[in-house]
Parts: structure tokens; sequence; C-alpha cells
């Protein structure tokens, strides 16, 4: 099996691809080792490894985020080896129920105004088309979350949560996209 990596925007998080699927539908999110244990054998394989601080699962990618400290020459031998080892055991990403739980948690965090599901409809068709492929291509995602006053709320998850240029991605790309399309949209905001 040959895994390949790419850099992040993120110099805490590298993005490593298996050449296999990780994930059929969505996206799964991990920023601790609890929540990880339950939910996905290899999010809990990966956090095993000291210095390990985030887990992301794309379609086709894993990022992983570290702690400041360590160096990735010294990190990317160990998880490299458990993601190997993973894919080779033929057990589950996700545990059974793991996938369904994040993608609940993603649709239940929305909030917006009744009137202004049309602009809503619109502002997440632009995301999902224009965003979310330009986003997995750095190693993250990015979800809606809400709308109000003009104000897009929206969640980066994987290397974009916390990167340094994420702030230039979400007010100079995402809101100048969403305002040219949307004249509603006034600014768009990160919420956790």
């Amino acid at each position: 099996m040959f895994i390949q990596t790419e850099a992040t925007p993120n110099p805490a998080t590298l993005k490593f691809l298996p050449g296999k699927e990780v994930l059929r539908e969505g996206t799964a999110d991990f920023r601790d080792a609890e929540s990880a244990a339950t939910s996905s054998p290899l999010a809990g394989r990966l956090f095993s490894i000291p210095g390990v601080t985030g887990i992301f699962f794309g379609y086709d990618f894993i990022t992983v985020t570290k702690e400041e400290g360590p160096d990735w020459q010294h990190l990317k031998p160990a998880i490299l080896g458990a993601i190997m080892e993973h894919f080779m055991s033929g057990a589950p990403v996700m545990a059974a129920g793991g996938q369904a739980a994040t993608d609940r948690i993603d649709a239940d965090g929305e909030f917006f105004d009744e009137a202004d599901s049309e602009i809503v409809v619109t502002i997440k068709e632009l995301l999902e088309t224009r965003v979310r492929p330009a986003v997995a291509q750095d190693g993250g995602d990015i979800t809606f979350r809400g709308y109000e006053n003009g104000t897009v709320f929206l969640h980066m998850k994987g290397a974009c949560a916390g990167c340094p240029s994420s702030t230039a991605t979400l007010k100079h790309g995402i809101q100048n996209l969403l305002r040219h399309f949307v004249p509603e949209v006034q600014q768009v905001e990160q919420i956790s």
C-alpha cells in the first residue's frame, strides 16, 4: 500500500491520501482521543501516537493535526504505519453508528429564519459546488451553520480549523464569493 502525503496551508496539519475510500459519505472531525475511541477505530489508532491532536476524514483523505513541538519528520512514519496497519487489517474506518452521529451533529446545528430559506438554499449550493471542493483539496471541510441579519456563519474542519490562513479564506475568498452571488450577504463569520 502506497500512501501519499500533501502539505496543507496549516503547518500543523498534514494530508494523507491512502489511495482508498476513507468515508463514502460526509466527513468526520475528531478533536480529542475520547470522541475518537468510540466512533472510529482508525482515529483511535492515530490518537495513540504522541503529539497527534486532531483527525479529519474526507472521502479519500485523512488529515492529521499535531501539537506544537514534534516535527513532522518524526511523526509522519508512525502515522503512515498506523494508517497502513488499519487498512491492511480490514477494520472499518468508523464504528457502527459513528458516521450517523457525525452527520446528525452537522444537521442539527443550523439556524436561520424561515423567511430567509431561499437565500440559505443559494448559500448552501454555492458552498457545496464552489467552496467545499477547494477546501477539500487543502485537507479540510467547511459547513453551513447559520444565517442571520446578513451574516453567514460557517464551521471550518480538518486542516482549515485553526489554520493561519483561515481568516483570509473566510474574509477574502468565501465572503467575496457569497456577496457576489447573494447581495443580501454582508459578512461571513467562523463559529465552532
